[in-house]
């Protein structure tokens, strides 16, 4: 995973609230097991509609209850596919939140009121190590998970977080104590 430190540039606004994981990537593109090729899929039903345009930024901006819906890992897959590094929005759904930070995206809850002028402007910077979001001359506090904010400005997904304690699992399994046969090597 990568780190995450800060992400700036134009932003992207989709204006829409209580957006559900099936609007983000529909249940027909989810036969796949990479994590890969889903950006083509995203917000799929919409992309149809006249006068429909998402540009692929890193940042993009959009209403309350962002990812509610069904679990699925993919609506975060399709996101970043498409070229998002970050979300802003007032709320998220619990669970789609956690599946972004796993993948190194990087939500953030701002007030709505904050959203809206962020809608506003053209482009943003958000500094996950001072946890602010700067844009049009001002500059608003989000906050984060000292946890999640560690795992994500050092790039540690959860297999990297267990590797952390690598030495500490290896000598484990070298001292417990086995009933039974020996299964672990020769």
């Amino acid at each position: 995973m990568d780190r995450v430190d800060k992400i700036r540039g134009p932003i992207s606004v989709l204006d829409r609230s209580d957006v559900d994981t099936d609007q983000i990537i529909p249940k027909q593109f989810l036969k796949r097991v990479e994590r890969t090729g889903f950006g083509q899929y995203l917000f799929y039903d919409w992309a149809k509609e006249p006068g429909w345009d998402l540009d692929p930024n890193q940042i993009l901006v959009t209403g309350r209850n962002f990812g509610c819906g069904s679990s699925r890992e993919h609506a975060p897959w399709a996101l970043q596919d498409y070229g998002f590094k970050a979300l802003v929005a007032p709320s998220f759904a619990d669970i789609f939140y956690s599946n972004c930070t796993k993948i190194g995206m990087l939500p953030v809850p701002l007030p709505e009121e904050e959203v809206r002028a962020l809608m506003a402007a053209e482009e943003a910077e958000i500094d996950l190590e001072a946890e602010v979001v700067r844009f049009a001359g001002r500059e608003v506090a989000f906050e984060i998970d000292p946890d999640l904010r560690h795992r994500l400005l050092n790039g540690l997904d959860d297999i990297g977080i267990t590797l952390q304690s690598g030495e500490a699992i290896e000598r484990y399994e070298a001292e417990r104590e086995r009933a039974g046969p020996v299964t672990t090597g020769l």
